[in-house]
């Protein structure tokens, strides 16, 4: 094993030097490669890990001079250079310096340390080097998000793919009772289904922007986007297939409401026909039951997953509420602060039965099949608790900052006016409102699930805050004179 790793970092590296920009494309399509896990002179490793390290340091050994002048030139009270920031500079720098305020917490386990490094750090360096090969793409007719776009599509028809296979076949899942035809989910590369639906969410979005913004470049320009709008569209048809066949209900959830948004950002007539669907939806769940009884347990978390969460919630909240509301429990810590607070299981309660609490009280056979022990999970399973956990007070707020910076950048971006930006504005108009629904998949899907503390998760978020910044300063927005 460690022979073949060894040979793909060395043609990895070579590859790097020649094309970063190939390297970086590789290296999104290929997210789920965290996957292939090692040790690397004792030390845990992961594959993803080993590709953005290489790109980093061939990165910086490749602009060293040009960093260390841009360094330098901060501090510079006579300088009249033309300062061009990071979006999101000071946010992810306070966001991996809070991340190892919270390792300290957790007394820096290996564990603490070790997500600190993949799921704050790492992605900290991938945002540099992407941000700066989209900022600098390697050919004029080449539109630095493009670097991102196609390899994204690439790995999300792969993911689709296999899980497509797996719902079919039964293959290649673990797990006996998914692997079952009554109970089959896809789970893809990942080996739990909602992976798939978490993986595949926010990427649905941003290829929907990408899709309408190639069509309407392709009426304008009258150019020949067939291709490309067949590969798009394929992949965001069997992306949403493997969400379905994952029966991942919250992604499902978090899909549904980025189109909304979608369909109300994109202009006049889209915004008023999302209306008009919107309500013509609403009154057919209200008016079928079975649809209608679907939509209320689903929203009100009173089915059994909602239950399950929301006992989970409690526990969480009862361990921060202890004396750790400020400071959380400490990076990878979760499970050992909060099992003092653990509740061991709870009677699922069937809300349409007006008899069921009877039968719980009296029934003891009932009361036995309505019982559902509860595990220890690794996170709360709620965006907000997760980083509350995770993170204590302040990283929660800082995380909170980001997606709110990260939506004012979008709307700033979609309200300019000017004859100058009009044409670079309608081209990008609707990829970053793609963007936008990509942030509303994973706030959405985040009240049920763990959309960031997962390897490839953590750097598909700031691959999206770092194309949102790209797109910024392509349009000349976010460059300041000293």
């Amino acid at each position: 094993m460690i022979y073949l790793i060894t040979i793909f970092t060395v043609l990895f590296f070579l590859l790097a030097w020649r094309r970063l920009d190939w390297a970086v494309m590789f290296l999104i399509a290929a997210l789920p490669t965290y996957l292939i896990r090692f040790n690397i002179f004792g030390l845990p490793a992961t594959l993803l890990e080993v590709t953005i390290w290489v790109v980093f340091m061939v990165w910086l050994v490749k602009n060293f001079g040009q960093v260390k002048n841009n360094f330098l030139e901060n501090f510079k009270k006579d300088s009249k250079k033309v300062k061009i920031r990071y979006p999101f500079d000071w946010e992810i720098v306070l966001m991996v310096m809070v991340a190892l305020a919270a390792a300290a917490v957790a007394g820096f386990s290996a564990a603490s340390f070790g997500i600190w490094k993949a799921y704050f750090f790492e992605p900290a360096l991938f945002f540099i080097v992407v941000f700066n090969v989209m900022k600098n793409p390697p050919a004029p007719l080449v539109r630095g998000v493009e670097l991102v776009l196609w390899p994204l599509a690439i790995s999300a028809l792969a993911v689709s793919l296999l899980a497509i296979y797996q719902k079919i076949t039964g293959q290649l899942i673990d797990n006996p009772f998914w692997a079952a035809v009554e109970t089959r989910r896809a789970v893809s590369f990942f080996g739990y289904p909602n992976a798939v639906g978490l993986y595949l969410g926010p990427i649905v979005m941003v290829m929907a922007g990408w899709l309408v913004s190639v069509v309407a470049s392709d009426r304008r320009e009258r150019g020949n986007g067939r291709i490309a709008i067949i590969f798009i569209s394929l992949t965001i048809i069997l992306s949403l297939l493997s969400i379905y066949f994952a029966k991942s209900k919250g992604a499902l959830m978090g899909v549904a409401a980025g189109l909304v948004m979608f369909g109300l950002l994109a202009g006049k007539k889209i915004r008023w026909a999302t209306i008009v669907i919107l309500i013509l939806a609403g009154l057919a769940v209200a008016v079928y039951q079975p649809a209608r009884n679907l939509a209320v347990s689903n929203f009100t978390l009173t089915n059994k997953s909602g239950q399950i969460r929301q006992a989970g919630w409690a526990d969480g909240w009862k361990m921060l509420k202890d004396g750790r509301l400020i400071t959380g429990a400490g990076l990878a810590n979760y499970q050992i602060a909060v099992a003092p607070y653990h509740t061991e299981g709870i009677f699922i309660k069937d809300f349409s039965d007006p008899d069921a609490q009877r039968k719980l009280v009296f029934n003891e056979t009932y009361r036995a099949a309505h019982w559902q022990p509860l595990e220890i999970y690794l996170y709360p399973h709620n965006l907000v608790l997760n980083f509350w956990s995770e993170l204590g007070l302040a990283g929660l707020l800082l995380f909170i900052w980001i997606i709110l910076k990260y939506f004012w950048l979008g709307i700033f971006n979609l309200s300019l006016r000017g004859a100058e930006r009009r044409s670079n504005l309608t081209t990008e108009k609707y990829l970053v409102i793609g963007l936008i629904g990509a942030m509303v998949v994973i706030i959405v899907h985040g009240l049920v699930d763990v959309p960031y503390f997962k390897n490839d998760l953590a750097i598909m978020f700031w691959l999206l805050a770092a194309t949102m910044g790209s797109i910024i300063i392509n349009l000349n927005i976010w460059t300041t004179k000293n």
